[in-house]
Parts: C-alpha cells; sequence; structure tokens
C-alpha cells in the first residue's frame, strides 16, 4: 500500500502510454497517486485524469520557473479550481534558482500570490524547491504558512531546514535522490525525520530512482523510495509504506 505523492503523468513523456503506467504502478502496490499540474498545459490533464481514476487526485498551481508567465486570470483559475471535489493541494509553487527564466523577485512575488490564496481556499500546499532552500524557509515563515502546512517535495535539504518546516505543519517528502549511491544528504536527513512527518514520491518522468537512474521515472518505482528508506530507518518496508500512505491521506483529508 503505497501513496506516490507527485507524479506528472499529465506531461507529454507519457502521452498514450498513462493507462499501462498505472497498470504497472498497481502492480507494485501504488494504490493512491496526486498528479500535479504546474501550468497552462498540465493543469486541465491533470484535473481529467483526476476524474478518470477513483484513486488519483490533483494539485493545482505555478511553477517558479513558468512564474514570469502567470497572470492575474491564472490565478483566478487556480481559485476556481481549488474548488473542485479532486483537488486536494495547491503546487507545486515555490522558487527555483537553477533556472533563470523568471527573475527571482517575481518568483517570489507568484509564490507569495499562491501562498495567499491557499490560506484564503484553506489547502496545503507543495513546495518546489531548487537551490533556494533559505529563501524558502524564510517566505514560508514570513507568511505563516504554516497555517496550511503542506509538502517540501523531493526534499534535498539539511535535517535542520526540515525540522524548521516540520516546525510548520509541512511534511518532508523524499525521492529518486535517496536511492542515488554518491547521495550521502537525503540518506542522513531520512533517518531523522519522524514517522508521521515522512512522505515518498517519484517526481516522474524525472528523477528515476536506482538502478534505473537516467532513464523515465514512473510511479511504479515509488516502492524503490519506500524500500530505501525502510532500510535506512531499519524498520520493515511494509510499516513504512503503511505510515506514509496514512500521512498523505490525513494532509489531503481523504
Amino acid at each position: 500500500m503505497l501513496f506516490d505523492t507527485h507524479v506528472h503523468l499529465n506531461v507529454e513523456q507519457f502521452e498514450g502510454e498513462v493507462a499501462e503506467t498505472i497498470e504497472r504502478a498497481k502492480e507494485a502496490g501504488v494504490e493512491y497517486m496526486t498528479v500535479v499540474g504546474f501550468d497552462r498545459e498540465t493543469i486541465p490533464k491533470a484535473i481529467e485524469l483526476a476524474e478518470t481514476y477513483n484513486f488519483i487526485y490533483a494539485a493545482v498551481g505555478w511553477h517558479p520557473v513558468d512564474a514570469v508567465d502567470m497572470t492575474d486570470e491564472d490565478l483566478d483559475w487556480l481559485e476556481e479550481l481549488a474548488g473542485h471535489p479532486r483537488v486536494v493541494a495547491l503546487g507545486e509553487m515555490g522558487l527555483d534558482y537553477h533556472w533563470d527564466k523568471s527573475p527571482k523577485d517575481v518568483q517570489k512575488d507568484v509564490f507569495r500570490r499562491q501562498i495567499h490564496l491557499a490560506k484564503k481556499v484553506n489547502m496545503p500546499i507543495i513546495i518546489h524547491d531548487r537551490e533556494a532552500h533559505d529563501d524558502i524557509v524564510d517566505l514560508l515563515e514570513e507568511e505563516n504558512a504554516g497555517e496550511v502546512g503542506g509538502i517540501m517535495h523531493c526534499f534535498g535539504g539539511t535535517a535542520e531546514t526540515a525540522k524548521r518546516c516540520m516546525d510548520m505543519n509541512f511534511y518532508i517528502s523524499f525521492g529518486g535522490p535517496v536511492t542515488f549511491k554518491n547521495a550521502k544528504l537525503p540518506k542522513e536527513v531520512s533517518r531523522e525525520i519522524p514517522m508521521d512527518r515522512l512522505l515518498v514520491e517519484t517526481d516522474c518522468p524525472f528523477l528515476a530512482p536506482h538502478p534505473y537512474r537516467g532513464k523515465r521515472n514512473e510511479p511504479a518505482y515509488v516502492k524503490l523510495v519506500a524500500e530505501k528508506i525502510a532500510e535506512l530507518k531499519e524498520i520493515p518496508y511494509e510499516e513504512l509504506a503503511e505510515q506514509t500512505t496514512k500521512n498523505a491521506k490525513q494532509l489531503f483529508r481523504l
């Protein structure tokens, strides 16, 4: 029993292959997943998938890389979609300092506006953080985002950063990098996250876990992430799968 809290089955890499990809996930023990829409193209597809499959939920938000493209109308659209019965979170949103398409001040403004919206509609948020750990956590604290809480998606920060996030009612979610041979930090941090604050994800089609690193990721591989964290925590895999699923259901109010 697994809950993949972050998938992108709504992108072109899965075009024409969604049904069989979902079938493989089911065979691997994935019972639920959240499809994350992050721009004008992927948001409607996330909603469509959530309407088609009763074990798939949707999250809708504006990706920081494309912050420069977001209009007032887009924000109104997100607010409208937040009322959809299959939408369980807003996001992904946040800051991405790896790519320079959107200036940092624009990213921060769009991030703040989405946090304000989440508080208005009382919904958890999914945070995208790339090379921006301190600014993300500072901004979440400034905006009192703990009111809604959410997920630090594909977490790559330190245990200290994770603690600041957990203090604001955020769950810490790990993906493929926790399985990479040379990735010491996520392994160390995953050992320290309390079981009731832990989630697993794939972020597919990106960040495939070992031994599929560099290939297209898919929801079935979330089992490899869960197995690795169970091994690191020295607990049975079944216990980790059950608790992370329970955590996801609690966060998404299912």
